[in-house]
């Protein structure tokens, strides 16, 4: 195993960091933490740790100064704990120039194959000069409770499928620099980009692939976090209710979701469940990253709670994968892009019920405290529409002067006019182009 250990170290120090679709993701800068690449599986997580030591290449680090270490080989099974430190041995037999004298960035991936990896991961922190990265494809490390088992000595970093933004570099285009002020022909090649991107999603493997090749591998995705994220972690006996539980909610994007009805449903067709179980369910699904639970905008948790919560799924590509009605599904895909782009961008977001019954899609609130109030429609091209559009930020305009109130749509085609209809505050622009502004 040892010899294993040192071949693959110096395969390390030669191999070419490749020229991969740059994520948008952020390292935190906090001295004496290991960075933790979390997030779905499949989302290109291995990938961004290259980028990573690219960056750090192209910085000025020594080629040999980067590590990319990974457990994933069948010659290192049976590694123990006590193992671990051959890594390091061997490392700095090769490099004895750097113990001590300068950084050195190591990533280790699929690191949780071998037990008891979190304390060789804390020993090293407090006992080497190095910058750690972990990440992984089992549950535990997909999950947020990573952190946890680090104890405290780690920062996080989720790795979400493809933003429109990485999309566009993915397939060779142009991402623009101010994307409200484009030439005609560059709009309408993003417009088409765009819509591409909301059928297909953003998960790496499925970009280029026919449309019945990626619906099954999107399938097998979820495949996958059902068995081995859900059930073999947890220890899940009624496989038949979680994968109920499962269509139903993909089937159903954007949509409000109650576990009280939902069990009475499964009663009836003879599936029994209890409501604690799959309140359970929904809590295992969310920590997988495959679904986002959206609570209702209210001070009360009482009130977060009783509510039902809206689901989303963490790509609009999985839409299409498991709707039922073989119909376009434009709208909610629009509406998941939204949700996963302020996901990304680390806001705390509820939907909103208004006094008079009126309901806004997303109230996005950021880590400074700024709220945004987000209305997502497809179509603007009816007065009718409009009109029903606008109503709710009617009423929110007069109560809150401090936030910044959106209308997203599909295309610039409605735009101007619906600018001009819009009450006195509210901003309307399509969804790609808020897309791809920076963070405000």
């Amino acid at each position: 195993m040892r010899n294993v250990i040192r071949q693959k170290l110096a395969d390390s120090f030669v191999a070419e960091l490749p020229r991969l679709t740059r994520r948008d993701a952020r390292v935190p800068s906090i001295a004496g933490k290991a960075h933790a690449v979390i997030g779905m599986r499949r989302a290109g997580k291995s990938c961004f740790l290259k980028q990573c030591l690219k960056d750090r290449a192209e910085a000025g680090v020594p080629r040999d100064a980067l590590v990319y270490f990974s457990f994933e080989d069948e010659r290192l099974a049976g590694m123990q704990t006590e193992h671990l430190n051959w890594v390091l041995e061997e490392y700095y037999l090769a490099r004895p120039r750097f113990r001590d004298r300068r950084d050195v960035i190591f990533c280790f991936d699929e690191i949780q194959n071998v037990p008891g990896w979190e304390a060789f991961i804390r020993r090293i922190l407090d006992s080497e000069k190095m910058e750690i990265f972990v990440s992984g494809s089992s549950a535990r490390m997909l999950s947020r409770e990573i952190a946890t088992a680090l104890r405290g000595r780690a920062t996080e970093t989720i790795i979400f499928p493809f933003a429109f933004g990485e999309y566009l570099r993915r397939h060779g285009l142009e991402v623009p620099e101010n994307p409200a002020f484009v030439p005609k022909a560059q709009r309408s090649q993003l417009e088409n980009a765009f819509g591409a991107y909301l059928e297909a999603g953003g998960f790496p493997e499925a970009q280029g692939l026919e449309p019945r090749d990626r619906l099954t591998l999107l399938q097998s995705y979820v495949d996958t976090v059902i068995f081995r994220d859900v059930v073999e972690r947890h220890h899940v006996t009624n496989v038949e209710a979680l994968r109920r539980l499962v269509r139903q909610l993909l089937a159903s994007p954007a949509g409000t979701f109650s576990v009280h009805k939902f069990s009475n449903d499964l009663r009836s067709q003879g599936v029994a469940v209890g409501k604690n179980a799959l309140h359970e369910m929904l809590s295992w699904l969310e920590d997988s990253f495959l679904i986002h639970l959206v609570p209702i905008d209210a001070a009360s948790e009482r009130k977060r709670h009783v509510n039902p919560r809206k689901i989303y799924p963490v790509d609009s590509g999985l839409i299409p994968a498991f709707d039922r009605s073989g119909q376009p599904n434009t709208g909610h895909a629009l509406e998941t892009a939204v949700m996963v782009e302020l996901e990304r961008r680390s806001c705390r977001v509820a939907y909103v019920r208004t006094k008079a019954g009126h309901e806004v899609d997303f109230v996005a609130t950021t880590p400074e405290g700024k709220r945004t109030y987000i209305q997502v429609c497809s179509d603007l091209s009816t007065a009718e529409v409009r009109q029903r559009e606008f109503r709710p930020f009617s009423e929110l305009l007069s109560l809150r002067n401090k936030a910044r109130f959106l209308l997203l749509t599909l295309t610039t085609t409605d735009v101007s006019i619906c600018q001009k209809e819009a009450p006195a505050g509210l901003t309307v622009k399509p969804a790609w182009e808020w897309l791809l502004e920076p963070a405000k």
